[in-house]
């Protein structure tokens, strides 16, 4: 068997047998859960059969509990009787009941597992809607019938083919001191996001989590949109809006790990803790003290697999970023590890079973969504996350490149910008495996949060305070713009194929993210977006809107991230670097103090530009000393090497054009 992924990079050769292990573990896996006469697809329905769902004259409800004793259905309907309502057991550890007429939607419901003696308060694994009870604080299923008929109006939607992606927060996206919900989010978030071209939104925190200041990133209830943030319909109208914008909707979702808690969770449902999970150390992770899925389990690839199909089908999103795929991929997790060498990648560390699954999730979205997007936030760097499975590959189509936003933290609190080393910022920026695609980005939600800081933050700090008025002359500011603005432009067309923000990043957003908890008195002053902010245009919040509005419709436009960087011109000293990505010349200037006269940048080939883009624009805060109208001629220097002669700014980023010829 010759590999493609060893062709793309052939020193894989020496694990070529590792890969056609996991491409033969992939194929073994497939055919015993489809048995090689049914699409993956028709296996995944596990939500379509468990769950609640309504019959004629009632509903029918079945649950999958292998070591329960008995099971009991309680709730509002029989006045919490718990043991009124008895459920009949199946084969293979099938529990179902009938309830006729006395169940009605907006009721609350539990689940009650006898297991060796104990009773036990459940949340149905296949609940659609949970809630907590006001009174009790339990959660609670509640009677919901999210499989209903629906309005839709997006049949012809297809996600672009370069995402421009914007991280969103459901809760957080609002200005007031509260909750937000998917409504609000729809009318009142994503028109800016349209406004300002990004094509794609990434939603986090969608899966119902018990605890708000997780962020979303442990679950409770997989097929349970979250409650706080109002109803499956609502969230189904904001897909739908979003797709009548034009605008592809990706779910965060986090098959890593689970919760651990019992009331609400997945964790010891059925009165054992290897129904879902491993076993004893093995199930637990010792970081984010969370419990870890037995991929090995076909129930389990059965709950998982069904879950990503429930997401796509029945709420139409576009795909899926999966959170924490270094913790997947290693049975220490990555913990530690700076995974300097390949024999990290294939050895007995590395969780086979995982990968397995991660490949089976793949097949299954691009083969009921050819147009579907997956993103890996993965930080190892594992070859062939984002190729084909039939060339060796994992299925991904786009990983995070997780090392860029750390390189630009490390040197804005470490290094002075004038000693920023130009050489570095290039080879860090367009470093990724060949074939494989990447979403860069120079920050997101990580990166916001407490005990870290933004990137303009981290410019500005306290003088955000004072200086952000048009009329300050805050110098401390002037920095600050020129850098977040220089930055994001470099980011943006070098590091990857698609390109991502966090919201309110784009323009500055000062302050961390912090969740309301018993540390800040349950506050939500620094959990919520500071609309207002940009709104005044008295402020230079705007002034950064603009430009990130700018650039990301001048990136889309001229299709760069499709274009190949070539280097022209790198300068230490000096402080410069340009490059040519298509018709397009990049020049950045990053020196703080010297402005250029005459900077001879080589284009290799003759012909004219003209100001395509400048960061120094007046409309983005610049002091507007490029001039954009000037026709940019090429002659050779006194070497016979063809390129242009520029002023260059200081602090300063220039895009030319080159016309055609007349």
């Amino acid at each position: 068997m010759s590999l493609n992924i060893i062709k793309f990079d052939p020193y894989l050769k020496p694990y070529e047998k590792d890969i056609e292990k996991r491409l033969a573990d992939y194929n073994q896996k497939l055919k015993q859960l489809t048995g090689g006469n049914i699409k993956l697809s028709d296996f995944a329905n596990g939500y379509k059969y468990f769950g609640f769902h309504p019959t004629a004259d009632g509903w029918i409800y079945r649950e999958w509990a292998p070591s329960a004793d008995e099971m009991y259905l309680t709730g509002d309907f029989n006045n919490w009787d718990t043991f009124a309502n008895k459920m009949t057991r199946l084969e293979n550890g099938v529990f179902e009941i009938e309830i006729k007429n006395s169940i009605k939607p907006g009721q609350n419901i539990q689940a009650i597992v006898v297991h060796s003696g104990n009773i036990l308060r459940r949340v149905p694994t296949y609940a659609t809607r949970v809630v907590q009870d006001n009174n009790t604080y339990a959660w609670c299923a509640q009677i919901e019938d999210t499989f209903a008929d629906f309005p839709w109006t997006d049949s012809d939607f297809k996600p672009s083919k370069t995402p421009f992606i914007y991280e969103c927060h459901i809760g957080m996206a609002q200005d007031k001191y509260a909750v937000g919900t998917y409504t609000e989010f729809k009318d009142n978030v994503l028109p800016r996001i349209k406004k300002a071209g990004y094509n794609t939104i990434q939603i986090m925190a969608v899966m119902e989590h018990p605890y708000y200041g997780s962020f979303g990133y442990q679950v409770a209830n997989f097929f349970a949109p979250s409650s706080r943030f109002g109803t499956s319909d609502e969230l189904k109208a904001l897909i739908n809006t979003a797709h009548e914008m034009g605008i592809a909707v990706l779910l965060d979702v986090v098959h890593s790990h689970a919760v651990k808690n019992t009331n609400e969770g997945l964790n010891q449902f059925d009165g054992t803790e290897y129904q879902f999970f491993h076993q004893g150390p093995k199930g637990e992770h010792p970081a984010w003290d969370t419990k870890l899925f037995n991929y090995g389990k076909n129930e389990v690839l059965h709950f998982l697999l069904s879950n990503l199909k429930y997401w796509l089908e029945v709420f139409h999103f576009d795909g899926f970023r999966f959170d924490g795929i270094t913790s997947m991929l290693y049975h220490d997790h990555g913990l530690g590890s700076a995974f300097t060498n390949y024999d990290m990648y294939f050895s007995m560390n590395t969780h086979t079973e995982a990968i397995t699954y991660l490949m089976l999730a793949n097949q299954l979205i691009h083969e009921i969504n050819p147009k579907a997007i997956t993103i890996a936030e993965d930080m190892s760097g594992m070859p062939g996350m984002c190729l084909k499975i039939k060339d060796g590959g994992i299925g991904f189509d786009y990983r995070l490149s997780m090392g860029i936003p750390d390189l630009w933290i490390k040197l804005l609190k470490n290094v002075p910008d004038e000693n920023w080393n130009m050489g570095q910022l290039w080879w860090e920026l367009n470093q990724r495996r060949v074939k494989e695609k990447t979403v860069g980005y120079c920050e997101s939600h990580d990166q916001a949060l407490v005990g870290d800081k933004t990137i303009m933050f981290r410019l500005c700090d306290a003088n955000m305070y004072t200086g952000m008025n048009k009329n300050s002359g805050d110098i401390v500011i002037d920095r600050g713009i020129a850098l977040h603005k220089m930055i994001r432009l470099l980011t943006s067309s070098l590091a990857g194929e698609g390109y991502l923000n966090f919201m309110g990043n784009e323009f500055g957003h000062p302050e961390w993210i912090d969740f309301p908890r018993e540390g800040n008195g349950w506050s939500y002053h620094y959990c919520r977006r500071q609309w207002n902010l940009v709104d005044n245009k008295d402020l230079r919040y705007c002034q950064l809107n603009s430009f990130d509005a700018c650039m990301i419709d001048f990136l889309k436009k001229g299709n760069i991230l499709s274009k190949k960087a070539k280097s022209l011109w790198l300068h230490e000293e000096d402080k410069i670097i340009a490059y040519s990505k298509g018709s397009y010349i990049f020049v950045f200037n990053f020196n703080p103090n010297k402005s250029f006269e005459g900077y001879f940048i080589p284009t290799h080939t003759d012909g004219s530009y003209r100001v395509a883009l400048t960061t120094d624009d007046v409309r983005f805060g610049g002091f507007g000393r490029v001039d954009d109208k000037y026709r940019y001629t090429t002659h050779q220097n006194e070497s016979g090497t063809d390129g242009i002669k520029l002023y260059l700014p200081s602090r300063t980023a220039i895009v030319l054009k080159k016309l055609p010829k007349r």
